[in-house]
């Protein structure tokens, strides 16, 4: 073999053999064999009842031709058909017919009447006694076929609109291969323009995904060393952090397929089609290799076999045990890469999570401020920004807002902006987006005048009690104008990215939460039903600091399951209660003392700062809505943070 010069380009590294099809190559066109079988029936019926019409049952004649025979009384019988007759000679072998001598019309003949009701052929057919039938009016061979055919076709019209949907552009198979064929969507090479650059923020799950790129685009660099590439990947995190988009992203930077299918498609009401879907969905990626297949919310279909509602042995259990059959199937030089992504990993089985399935397991989370504000720069790419925008403050006052969350944000204020006829988006359209997502659409509510101000001492004492306690976020802003389902909202807004909660700002937030409550009972000697929301968050977040974290000085250093975990999704129904009667009756005493002690400091801290609750009442009625400068100019600064307190909420 001749040596490369020296300015030849080096060759192309080696990647994995591909079983995919070229796009220069022909598509097999093929014609479902039900689609020939219906045509076939079809013309089978025709022809039948072609020939089972009246109209052609003997000879058609004339009139005047039947008369005469019929005054010669050469008619043995007659059927009308509305205003067609039929008949048939006495002469079985026919009659002589009068225009060719030498043909013989055979013994069975039609005409059609003139009139309808001939009374004048009726009368000379009874006096030559003929015999005389009668039948209903022949509608025609369309009518009739069309009132033939119209009950089967819509039958196999709904049948085949239920096959239809549960179908994809995966084509071919006919209607019932298509029932059982993979719904997954595929996205060729050449489709995939999303790649890393398009992602923002994750850089460690970015890196993470670079080494299946980097296998799929040179594998003999890890396989020289005996180094196998994980065959799963599990995706975790919250709803909207970007799970999918990853996927995706790995997809295009690599240059392979991308399979998409949601984990719910897999399953229906037929047992077996969810394990002929998943053996379809795997036989059609291993055909098409290297590729991604992406699973999203595998929890649908993976969860632990044998718990729940559902019992050992129904259609998803089958549909999971496919699934790992199929990936233990797969060998190295496939290069068939599975990603899931889940919101609930605690709830999948752990056969899917040992080693040789999805053993690479990576956490999607929440952007800290330099990635949303890079997710902003991404989503604001097409949106025109007024001067006054700042993506940074912007970033900085949306701490935990997830990717799909700061997207809807952007929408939101380029709607608003739409609306009022502006060419550019501005701040203010950005703090009103903010407030729509986090407090809900405004409502057209008229309330009454003690509804009014009812709600604005509610909202008040939540306000003020985020104000004289440091350890708890600043107020943001406080509002009485109905939003979402509530009559008022007070939005508290994080100033700082924060990964844990310490028990004494757990115990603030118990005292805010029933301030609005306090105050209703301090000032009109009554409660309302608005705090129900306020008493159920409070009581759930009591119960989790006794049972669940270890707050309680009388329950100890313990954490219990509480048992509000839903069977359909979990371990529920296969895993026994932890703790006794009597325990569970203990955790009841200690949530209730905590609460009243909170209830009782948020009485008191009100009673204190009597004169204050008074002021920004009064000025709720009157504005409606309140930020945090206009509430300084009412009752002054709030408490401030001490280092101690930023120290001791770590």
């Amino acid at each position: 073999m001749a040596p490369l010069p020296k300015d030849s380009p080096p060759p192309p590294a080696p990647r994995l053999p591909s079983n995919r099809e070229t796009d220069d190559e022909p598509k097999k066109s093929s014609f479902p064999a039900s689609w020939v079988i219906l045509i076939l029936i079809l013309t089978i019926g025709f022809v039948w009842m072609w020939q089972a019409s009246p109209s052609n049952q003997g000879k058609r004649v004339d009139y005047i031709f039947v008369w005469r025979q019929a005054e010669e009384g050469k008619i043995a019988k007659v059927t009308y058909h509305g205003e067609l007759l039929t008949g048939t000679w006495k002469n079985e072998k026919g009659t002589v017919d009068p225009e060719d001598p030498d043909k013989i019309i055979p013994a069975n003949f039609n005409t059609i009447l003139p009139l309808k009701q001939d009374d004048d052929l009726l009368r000379l057919l009874r006096e030559k006694g003929v015999k005389i039938s009668a039948e209903p009016q022949d509608p025609g061979l369309g009518m009739t076929l069309l009132l033939w055919l119209s009950g089967p076709l819509l039958i196999l019209g709904v049948f085949y609109y239920m096959m239809r949907r549960n179908t994809d552009a995966m084509g071919g198979g006919g209607m019932m291969g298509n029932f059982i064929r993979s719904p997954a969507k595929k996205f060729k090479a050449s489709e995939q323009m999303t790649t890393f650059a398009d992602v923002a923020a994750m850089e460690q799950a970015k890196g993470e995904l670079a080494e299946i790129v980097e296998f799929l685009k040179s594998p003999q660099k890890f396989q020289k060393l005996g180094a196998q590439i994980p065959k799963g990947v599990l995706l975790m995190g919250p709803p909207g952090t970007g799970k999918t988009l990853l996927a995706r992203a790995t997809a295009g930077e690599a240059g392979v397929p991308f399979y998409s299918i949601n984990g719910s498609e897999f399953i229906q009401m037929f047992v077996g089609v969810g394990a002929s879907r998943v053996r379809d969905l795997f036989r059609n990626a291993k055909e098409n290799s290297p590729c991604i297949l992406f699973i999203d919310e595998i929890d649908a279909v993976g969860r632990v076999r044998g718990a729940g509602l559902g019992g050992g042995h129904d259609e998803r259990e089958q549909t999971l045990n496919q699934i790992l059959s199929e990936m233990d199937g797969f060998n190295q030089t496939e290069a068939v890469i599975v990603i899931a992504a889940t919101n609930r990993p605690d709830v999948l089985d752990p056969a899917l999570l040992r080693p040789g399935r999805f053993d690479r397991h990576i956490s999607v989370d929440r952007s800290n401020k330099t990635g949303r504000e890079a997710i902003l720069k991404v989503h604001c790419r097409k949106v025109p920004l007024a001067d006054d925008v700042d993506l940074a403050a912007i970033a900085s006052s949306t701490i935990g807002f997830s990717g799909a969350e700061l997207k809807n944000l952007v929408n939101e204020a380029a709607l608003g902006a739409a609306r009022d006829g502006r060419d550019k988006v501005t701040k203010g359209d950005f703090d009103l987006a903010r407030d729509r997502v986090l407090m809900g659409a405004k409502r057209e509510e008229v309330l009454s005048p003690h509804e009014r101000e009812m709600t604005a001492y509610h909202e008040a004492g939540h306000a003020l009690l985020a104000w004289f306690q440091p350890e708890l976020d600043p107020v943001h802003k406080v509002t009485i104008i109905p939003r979402g389902r509530a009559l008022g909202v007070t939005q508290l807004l994080p100033n700082e990215e924060r990964y844990n909660i310490g028990e004494k700002r757990i115990h603030a937030q118990l005292v805010f939460m029933l301030g609005g409550r306090a105050a209703e009972k301090l000032v009109f000697d009554e409660y309302s039903a608005g705090a129900e929301d306020d008493l159920k968050r409070a009581t759930q977040l009591t119960r989790r600091m006794v049972s669940h974290w270890g707050m309680s000085e009388v329950i100890g250093p313990v954490a219990f399951r509480s048992g509000e975990e839903h069977p359909f999704l979990g371990k529920e129904m296969s895993e026994p209660r932890e703790h006794s009667e009597a325990t569970a009756h203990l955790i009841d005493q200690e949530v209730q003392r905590i609460l009243v002690e909170a209830a009782n400091k948020a009485r008191q801290m009100l009673v204190d700062h009597r004169e204050a609750l008074d002021k920004l009442s009064m000025e709720l009625v009157k504005a409606e809505a309140l930020d945090y400068d206009q509430m300084v100019g009412i009752i002054g600064e709030p408490i401030p943070r001490t280092e101690h307190t930023l120290v001791s909420n770590a």
